[in-house]
């Protein structure tokens, strides 16, 4: 009888095991976008503390103060920080606890980019951006 237990529990738990994380649903989805459109629209203010603010804390470990954080936007992001469209794409999955959000920018020369965000649920149950991959959409020549 304690042999058949054991062997219940074990395949119990390589089932579960097997099976994939849940997906995220809508309203993860959402959460994560409204975090990416606060800081956007933060940027757009010049509003350094409350773009810092939804960053990571990998993100804050790398860039100490707000000032910092947001000079680093304005050189190494500009189409993020100044642009003409902001248009959300699709999310994908990340893991546990991790997901990325596909933007399409227009900066304001009229060059179209791709921002891949990637945001990490936090331990509050918050999502943070955790970074941003940037790149010229293709077929775009400067």
């Amino acid at each position: 009888m304690r042999a058949r237990l054991t062997s219940s529990v074990i395949l119990a738990a390589l089932l579960l095991a097997s099976v994939p994380a849940a997906a995220f649903d809508e309203a993860d989805r959402e959460a994560a976008r409204a975090v990416i459109a606060r800081q956007v629209d933060a940027l757009g203010r010049d509003d350094a503390a409350t773009a810092y603010a939804q960053a990571a804390p990998g993100i804050r470990d790398l860039f100490p103060t707000p000032e910092v954080f947001i000079g680093m936007v304005r050189t190494n992001y500009r189409p993020v920080y100044r642009h003409r469209s902001f248009v959300f794409g699709a999310a994908q999955d990340g893991g546990a606890t991790s997901l990325s959000q596909s933007v399409a920018i227009q900066d304001t020369y009229g060059v179209d980019w791709t921002a891949e965000y990637s945001l990490e649920r936090q331990p509050d149950g918050q999502w943070r951006i955790a970074g941003c991959r940037l790149t010229r959409s293709p077929g775009v020549n400067l």
